[in-house]
């Protein structure tokens, strides 16, 4: 398909929207532009890639997006998958469309230790980015939809890890900000590929029961319609099927069969004003039977993703329950369209910029506030799922305020929502004016009032209490604050304890513990006695490391250092193939065994060993050269008097070279050299310099550095080669083909 009739079924829907010709022409550039640095590339369908961002456009359109997040969606993969940079984007649209792309690129530039580390940095960036601009969403979740449009291009493994994932946190995202259209259709296509065969049932089992359930819906609507004009009601009535996910979930959840379900169908009514809302809602009870427990209503108390509308259920014409849903034009596009027909761009999309919206979605200020207590990105992810997309209860203050709160929360959850300082001092709660436990579970319309003294102070116990993980965070850093003496003093008689059940006493009296403190991260001992007492740490995990660290002691005594590295030496059984010869190892490599080496003849020092891709051994002549290799037994040896070198690339923050070292003395290490370099961006450079047993030894370290998640690159480095900070810089990716 040529560009221009591609970016004319994009013209034409702008056109009927009445735009402003400037902004066509802004959309227009930002065509021109991706399509241009897009050239060449494609997707899996083979269609040319540009066929994408013109979708996402498109989607956005619908949901009338401004012009700045149509072109930024146009825009969104350049970044990513182009030579384009930041700066030049920038240059070209101004700074918001360049922070709307940014906001959806993906982390793609560093390297992680896995793709979930990977994801889970994608989703941090993009929860945090979107707290800035919600507009980050509105054109995250259309590109979404048109990948998952799209997904059967892609393996049957890559179908279902993305619809999980959707599924995880796109669909729940979609929900909160009362995106239902979108939603569903997300919901609906996803279903197709994680549970092909019961989309396919369901599917079936709505067609055959198609024409009696129009029949009955049909009957319904008349005898409605006539009703609302016998009560001069202008509003427009028509029948909604339930889209496939929802039937799914409630036969496979409610443990329901398919003719047990009375809302396959259902009936909207669209009027004028919120006061015709409730005329409608007695019209209909005064002739259909109500259903007791059916009736909610969402226009008195709205729920927290904009959602206002009234819901009854009453036996329709046919004998069967008939749900009814009753609603303004305004309320039905916020329905079917949430946020996107809601928001009002100022402040450059800012949350500020509209004091009832801030008030609708405090969650997205939440994601701020929880990622600076929680620096591990999947932990953050997990929090995320678990106490912004699960089941919420509504609970009012004794002033009238709305509090959003996970299913399962307790007053005390409450108030640490309310304020730090109101939880720490929590000595009771009153709930609808009754004095309940603080750990009683909260129902939606509660009205809570907490009871406290400042006197009391947070227990333990209230860990296991709590169900939102800010609340316990809070827990753990008073904690920590406070009432040192008395936790290092009941740690202190908690581990004794447990070295007694051990029958490790010695330990303590022999200066062992301090060492192990060290490896735990510890400075003194003290730390550590109080890191048990406030439950930060359990005194099974200090003995075993003890255990560990006698059991590698034995080891090392049984396998002492053949030989210093660097000096001239005579070769025994360490290389194969210089036996009886003198060599020395190069201080240029340092080479480890287990790597692959070569030897090579110098005129005065014997033999010279060499990694074999070592930079230096461009320069000598093929003739001095020499095959060797380490012997079976250098490789097992757990003499750590090998060098090694390297640096870590770092997302520089308080704890990150403390939590380097302890992950480096906990396999029993010497650390010999260690300096830091900070950049402006936010990240370090660490040089290190370790001294380890062989090849296997040093994998270990470099795997157990990836293990912590603000650990972005470690890179072998020459022993005494200062560090150039360029050599650790991300490098612009190169133009490629997408597939």
């Amino acid at each position: 398909m040529e560009n221009s009739t591609l970016f004319k079924s994009l013209e034409n829907i702008l056109a009927e929207q009445n735009r402003l010709t400037e902004d066509i022409d802004t959309i227009k550039r930002a065509f021109d532009f991706a399509a241009k640095h897009h050239d060449g590339q494609y997707r899996a369908s083979e269609e040319p890639y540009i066929t994408h961002p013109v979708e996402v456009a498109c989607i956005l359109t619908e949901f009338q997006s401004d012009t700045e997040t149509i072109a930024a969606a146009l825009l969104h993969d350049t970044v990513e998958d182009t030579d384009v940079t930041p700066e030049i984007l920038e240059k070209e649209f101004g700074e918001t469309i360049a922070n709307l792309v940014n906001g959806v690129t993906k982390l793609s530039k560093f390297e992680f230790r896995s793709k979930e580390q990977r994801q889970a940095e994608n989703f941090r960036k993009m929860f945090l980015a979107m707290a800035s601009d919600i507009r980050v969403i509105l054109l995250k979740l259309a590109d979404r939809l048109h990948n998952i449009r799209t997904l059967n291009h892609m393996t049957p493994d890559k179908q279902k890890r993305i619809a999980k994932e959707t599924m995880e946190i796109f669909s729940p995202l979609a929900n909160r900000l009362g995106m239902w259209k979108l939603k569903s259709e997300m919901d609906d296509l996803c279903l197709n590929y994680l549970h092909p065969k019961e989309y396919l049932e369901i599917a079936q089992l709505v067609s055959q029961s198609k024409k009696d359930r129009e029949e009955a819906i049909k009957n319904s609507l008349d005898k409605l319609q006539e009703l609302l004009i016998k009560h001069s009601i202008n509003a427009t009535v028509y029948g909604r099927a339930k889209n496939y996910f929802s039937i799914y979930n409630k036969i496979t959840f409610q443990n329901k069969t398919f003719q047990e379900l009375y809302d396959i169908s259902a009936v909207r009514v669209i009027v004028d004003s919120e006061k015709e809302c409730y005329e409608v809602l007695g019209v209909i009870h005064s002739a259909f039977k109500p259903i007791p427990g059916r009736f909610k209503d969402y226009i008195a108390m709205p729920k927290s993703n904009l959602y206002r509308s009234l819901h009854t259920t009453v036996m329709g014409s046919n004998g069967k329950p008939l749900e009814v849903q009753i609603r303004t034009q305004e309320m039905h596009q916020i329905a079917e369209y949430g946020i996107a027909a809601h928001w009002k761009y100022k402040e450059k999309g800012s949350i500020a910029a509209n004091n009832e919206l801030d008030k609708k979605f405090v969650w997205l200020r939440k994601l701020v506030e929880f990622q600076q207590d929680v620096k591990d990105a999947q932990e953050y992810v997990d929090s995320v799922k678990l106490d912004l997309f699960r089941d919420e209860v509504f609970v009012f203050s004794p002033k009238g305020d709305v509090y959003d709160l996970p299913k399962g929360a307790i007053p005390l959850d409450f108030a640490y929502r309310v304020h730090t300082e109101v939880g720490h001092t929590c000595v009771g709660a009153l709930v609808n004016n009754k004095m309940v436990p603080i750990d009683t579970p909260l129902q939606s319309g509660d009205i809570v009032s907490i009871l406290t003294s400042k006197n009391s102070h947070p227990r333990l116990d209230w860990l296991n209490l709590v169900a939102t993980n800010s609340a316990k965070g809070r827990i753990r850093s008073w904690f920590k604050k406070n009432r040192r003496e008395e936790h290092i003093s009941q740690g202190k008689m908690l581990l004794e304890a447990e070295l007694s059940k051990q029958k490790l006493e010695d330990v303590s009296k022999s200066g062992k513990l301090l060492e192990i403190a060290n490896q735990l991260n510890y400075n003194a001992l003290d730390d550590l006695y109080a890191a048990i007492g406030y439950g930060e740490i359990n005194t099974p995990k200090v003995t075993n490391k003890i255990k560990k660290e006698d059991k590698e002691s034995l080891e090392v005594l049984r396998n002492k250092p053949r030989y210093a590295s660097g000096k001239a030496s005579k070769s025994e059984k360490n290389i194969d193939g210089l036996q009886g010869m003198l060599y020395h190892i190069s201080k240029c490599c340092f080479p480890l065994p287990g790597e692959n080496i070569v030897g090579v003849i110098t005129r005065s020092r014997g033999i010279s060993v060499h990694r074999e891709d070592c930079k230096s051994l461009s320069k000598v002549a093929p003739e001095r050269v020499m095959n060797i290799t380490w012997s079976e037994k250098s490789q097992i040896s757990e003499a750590k008097n090998y060098p090694v070198s390297f640096i870590v690339e770092v997302i520089d923050r308080i704890g990150v070279f403390k939590d380097i070292l302890g992950k480096i003395a906990d396999l029993n290490t010497n650390v010999t050299y260690a300096g830091v370099k900070t950049r402006q961006d936010n990240t370090a450079v660490i040089e290190m310099s370790v001294e380890v047993s062989g090849k296997q030894h040093f994998d270990s370290i470099i795997k157990s550095l990836y293990d912590i998640s603000d650990v972005v690159n470690v890179k072998r480095q020459q022993v005494g080669t200062a560090i150039q900070t360029k050599s650790v810089k991300k490098t612009k990716s190169k133009k490629h083909k997408r597939k």
